[in-house]
């Protein structure tokens, strides 16, 4: 796991577009993940800016949106289907009919996470993985006590993640109690992960996540076992990080040696 500590949201979003680009430069079909939520919002408006300027081409990329509520309406403006059109699909230029989110609205809802997980498999694997975290931990919505090796299923929401998602709605009673989300495993099959975190509320979690125990109590943690995982964070969200200055120190280093070659 690389970690880059960086000074602001605004250049959280360009050191993770520069790592989103990277590894999705040159392929023929890049296939993108995406997560919703406050802290990939620097980075999607980085990555429209240079898609506008014609710096990178994603009307041929495929995407595969991490989660979506169960039960919500298609055309709610908070469902994840149209936070992703409004965010990421429309600005970055995508082809709406090539990114997929889960149907959290099936008749059946195991089947059409089973039939999510074989459409990813389908386009050949995630290149590059967007992620945020939970305050409590979650990726996706992958919630405490998610086995490491789950799919995508059907998930219930935490009281935390309600509470947390409650600023999106009227109110906490129009709040999802279940969703669809990608599994833990899932995830780990991508070949690249951005993660991407700002804010100090998130402190703790990113603590937990980079320094603590691999535990399904803090579900992300499984990342420290991804090959190839690129976490981002402002300063205020690495205020809790105890090896804060080695990470910096790396990076640092990692520049300097990028510079001469």
């Amino acid at each position: 796991m690389e970690v880059i500590i960086v000074d602001n949201a605004e250049q959280v979003g360009r050191i993770a577009a520069d790592k989103v680009i990277e590894n999705l430069d040159g392929l023929v079909t890049p296939v993108l993940g995406l997560a919703t939520g406050s802290s990939p919002l620097s980075l999607y408006a980085e990555l429209a800016r240079r898609s506008k300027e014609g710096l990178f081409d994603f009307s041929h990329a495929l995407g595969f949106a991490l989660d979506e509520y169960v039960g919500i309406d298609p055309e709610h403006p908070e469902s994840y289907r149209n936070v992703i059109h409004r965010t990421v699909v429309e600005p970055l230029g995508m082809d709406p009919n090539r990114v997929r989110v889960p149907n959290g609205f099936a008749d059946d809802l195991q089947a059409a996470a089973d039939e999510y997980d074989e459409a990813i498999e389908a386009a050949g694997g995630v290149d590059v993985q967007i992620l945020g975290i939970g305050s409590n931990g979650h990726i996706g919505f992958n919630e405490p006590f998610s086995s490491f090796s789950s799919r995508t299923r059907v998930e219930i929401l935490t009281a935390q993640t309600r509470e947390d998602n409650a600023r999106f709605f009227n109110s906490l009673d129009e709040v999802p109690t279940h969703c669809m989300t990608q599994g833990l495993g899932t995830i780990m099959d991508s070949r690249v992960a951005v993660m991407v975190v700002t804010g100090e509320h998130k402190a703790d979690a990113v603590a937990a996540m980079v320094e603590g125990p691999v535990s399904q109590v803090m579900p992300a943690s499984i990342l420290q076992f991804h090959p190839n995982c690129i976490v981002i964070v402002d300063d205020a969200a690495a205020s809790k990080l105890k090896y804060a200055d080695q990470f910096r120190a790396e990076y640092e280093l990692k520049q300097q040696l990028e510079a001469k070659a």
